[in-house]
């Protein structure tokens, strides 16, 4: 089989495929034909940050064999989950525990946009405890989470969505996800204030979200950890809420499950829509890369063994 090798050198990095064996599905696990594998900013972030060579990513496709002490699961079903190891190939071993069916009628990639980035963002939409008539800003909201979140405010009750991105290239597919109000960074503070916000961003992009917010207003962030004026949380009565999916799927696997039925249950009402920027070959990883780093995609970033 076929999968891309990463490989950290001296002041360098590289993305290579290479040609490995089929690897053999051991006690609880699946063996996965690879249809499409989820590109994500925060699993990119995770090789350059913690100096991992794993590359971990969302995958869905077909099983083709599984390991002893499999309950649920067998050859043909296809399924969708988090693969911690050598992820980017045509063939990966996933834990059942972390798979999940794929439902009739939905695609590998429509699967792998919804599983982990959909999840991400009603995990954070769900922390933030929204009610009906709230005003919400989503940051990164051309992302392959934001665009999720626009979608998902909406359909939990927002009467009024602000979405913030970093470049105005981005409004016209911001505003078409249903967003009342577009944004960059830097006009945050002559946005409508939001009483709740999902923040992609993080880092140094923590304060502009806080100026978003109204008085007594709450933040989520799923973003990079940075620093922060306290005295906007303190003067405003503001709070910040830090958000993980795997911490959640670890600590309450029962609201993690549940989170994914909800996911599907939208998908299959129509009232989101996972859209797709590119569809990249494992050969074509590092362009897939860098599209995403340089924030210049509008939704999901997939590879296509």
């Amino acid at each position: 089989m076929r999968r891309v090798q990463y490989e950290r050198g001296s002041g360098s990095e590289m993305l290579e495929v290479v040609a490995a064996e089929v690897p053999v599905p051991g006690v609880g696990e699946l063996l996965i034909r690879v249809e499409a594998i989820g590109v994500t900013l925060s699993a990119i972030r995770r090789i350059h940050a913690q100096h991992v060579t794993q590359l971990r990513a969302e995958v869905a496709g077909e099983v083709v064999a599984v390991g002893d002490g499999v309950d649920g699961f067998s050859a043909g079903y296809r399924v969708v989950g988090l693969c911690t190891d050598d992820a980017y190939a045509e063939y990966v071993l996933l834990t059942a525990d972390q798979a999940s069916a794929i439902p009739d009628g939905a695609s590998a990639v429509d699967a792998v946009a919804l599983m982990r980035s959909g999840l991400v963002a009603l995990g954070a939409l769900d922390t933030a405890a929204p009610r009906a008539g709230e005003t919400a800003l989503v940051t990164a909201a051309a992302g392959g989470v934001g665009h999720l979140a626009i979608q998902l405010a909406r359909v939990r009750g927002a009467a009024w969505v602000v979405g913030a991105v970093s470049d105005e290239a981005k409004f016209d597919f911001v505003r078409e996800l249903g967003a009342d109000e577009v944004v960059t960074y830097g006009e945050l503070h002559a946005a409508k204030q939001a009483d709740y916000a999902l923040d992609g961003v993080g880092g140094t992009g923590l304060g502009a979200t806080l100026t978003g917010l109204a008085e007594n207003g709450r933040a989520v962030t799923y973003g990079t950890s940075g620093l922060i004026d306290t005295e906007d949380l303190l003067a405003g009565g503001k709070s910040l809420t830090g958000f993980r999916i795997g911490r959640l799927a670890q600590r309450d696997p029962a609201r993690y499950e549940d989170l994914r039925q909800e996911i599907w249950q939208y998908y299959a009402s129509g009232l989101i829509h996972p859209v797709v920027h590119a569809e990249f070959p494992l050969d074509d990883a590092p362009a897939a890369h860098a599209l995403i780093e340089q924030r210049a995609n509008l939704g999901k970033v997939v590879l296509v063994p």
